[in-house]
């Protein structure tokens, strides 16, 4: 566990972040692989757009993970144990699934393919829920910034797979090897899951399938009372949902501003993906010295200036290459600083007990503005035009901010994860005790981190 003397090198270096960086890269390949080598496979093989755009569905169970997490925190494999034994059998499902896509033939083979692509969806969502849970069981509260900012930035840098070396790959090869390539890139993270130790159980987890299921939520009403727990939850929707709106249309931006293809290839996907992965990792190095409270305050704040980046581009409308790199560049620094503090907040918002079902919770809440709200966003440009709807996400940005006064106070944690309510007290509060008369209550389990 990271003590005050311990230094940034030797908080970034240690077997904890090693599997940060495991767990990220398998979590991300699979969504990568379905959101860019798939379209780029259907279009190639003379797939019309407008039943690629369906494709886009393939996304709900990413959304709507939640509600199969309850399974996977009552229920263990016979083998690994309860998170390591789910982690294998998903890895497992999508190496072998993945290569099935080089073997359809998508003009002949349309619902096979939305039925194969559903199920790499699936499996890759629950592939999160264990490997979020397991990540926040390995890292002790003060290492969850860095950890979670690791597994981000390893997630991102995995869209190279799908997205740079298989498209590379497809114009000299078979699509059938170019599958069977990126499907070889789960191994990595098979062989993480079969090395690494299982989180140690937790007393007072779910023993039957109803406290999973009903549990999560009760102790999450629980622990601070109805309105703290709104709060929560309205500030999980909001932080992100200015930046999420603001990039949702940005490559017509670029194209209605007159940058051309080669520009916005070459500069905005370079500079905004390295960009973000140096803001992760700063980020998560930031967050051990001044915590994730503090961290939420000044990330947010980059995040929101950075959207007026995108308003003084629409707002010289001209095609500078530079001030597009720059104004790219700040915006995936602030998104990469942003999310790094965000997910670690939501992380630390679970009980160790329900941390599937919680973890997923609040991550599918937090993905609704991406899958529903930005839907609206063309119908808003052409109302607004492109400079007012920028200025209007930075208006949408400011709620969230404003909602850390109550969730996340500057000096304090309003919101605090079980294990920290036990660290001050010896115990757990007598408000997050449960009503089950199976539990031990007399009796309550201390949160012992993986030896890692």
């Amino acid at each position: 566990m990271t003590t005050p003397r311990e230094t940034w090198w030797q908080a970034l270096f240690n077997r904890r972040m090693l599997i940060c960086v495991f767990t990220g890269f398998s979590s991300g390949l699979p969504l990568y692989l379905l959101i860019n080598l798939l379209p780029a496979w259907l279009r190639t093989e003379g797939v019309d757009l407008k039943t690629i755009g369906f494709f886009a569905l393939i996304q709900l169970p990413y959304t709507w993970k939640f509600l199969w997490s309850p399974l996977l925190d009552r229920y263990a494999l016979p083998l690994l144990g309860r998170r390591r034994g789910f982690m294998l059998l998903t890895q497992l499902v999508l190496l072998a699934t993945i290569p099935i896509f080089g073997v359809l033939h998508p003009q002949v083979d349309i619902w096979a393919v939305v039925a194969l692509s559903t199920l790499v969806a699936f499996f890759s969502a629950s592939q999160d829920i264990v490997l979020d849970a397991y990540r926040r069981e390995i890292l002790p509260d003060p290492e969850l910034g860095l950890g979670t900012s690791i597994h981000v930035n390893a997630y991102r840098i995995s869209s190279l797979v799908p997205g740079a070396l298989a498209l590379i790959l497809a114009d000299r090869a078979p699509w059938s090897t170019v599958y069977l390539v990126t499907a070889l890139f789960m191994l990595p993270g098979i062989a993480m899951t079969l090395v690494v130790n299982e989180p140690a159980l937790v007393e007072g987890r779910p023993r039957t399938l109803r406290e999973a299921v009903v549990e999560p939520f009760h102790e999450f009403l629980a622990r601070n009372g109805w309105r703290e727990a709104m709060l929560v939850l309205l500030f999980i929707f909001l932080y992100k949902l200015g930046d999420s709106m603001a990039t949702a249309l940005a490559t017509p931006f670029y194209l209605d501003m007159g940058f051309s293809k080669t520009d916005i290839g070459v500069i905005a996907k370079n500079a905004g993906l390295w960009a973000s992965v140096v803001g992760g990792l700063l980020g998560g190095l930031w967050m051990v010295k001044i915590g994730i409270n503090r961290a939420l305050w000044l990330f947010g704040v980059v995040q929101v200036v950075s959207i007026l980046g995108f308003a003084w581009l629409a707002y010289v409308n001209q095609p500078d290459r530079m001030l597009l790199a720059v104004v790219i560049g700040v915006e995936a620094l602030g998104v990469g600083l942003g999310t790094a503090a965000f997910t670690a907040y939501i992380a630390r918002a679970t009980d160790p007990r329900y941390t599937a079902t919680q973890y997923a919770l609040f991550t599918s809440l937090a993905a609704v503005p991406r899958t529903v709200i930005n839907a609206s966003t063309g119908w808003i440009v052409e109302q607004m035009g492109w400079l007012d709807f920028y200025l209007l996400c930075t208006l949408l940005a400011l709620p969230g901010m404003a909602l850390l006064l109550r969730v996340a106070p500057w000096n304090g944690d309003r919101i605090t994860s079980l294990a920290e309510n036990r660290d001050r007290t010896g115990a757990p509060e007598s408000r997050i005790r449960l009503d089950f008369a199976q539990r031990t209550e007399d009796k309550p389990g201390v949160v012992t981190q993986t030896r890692a």
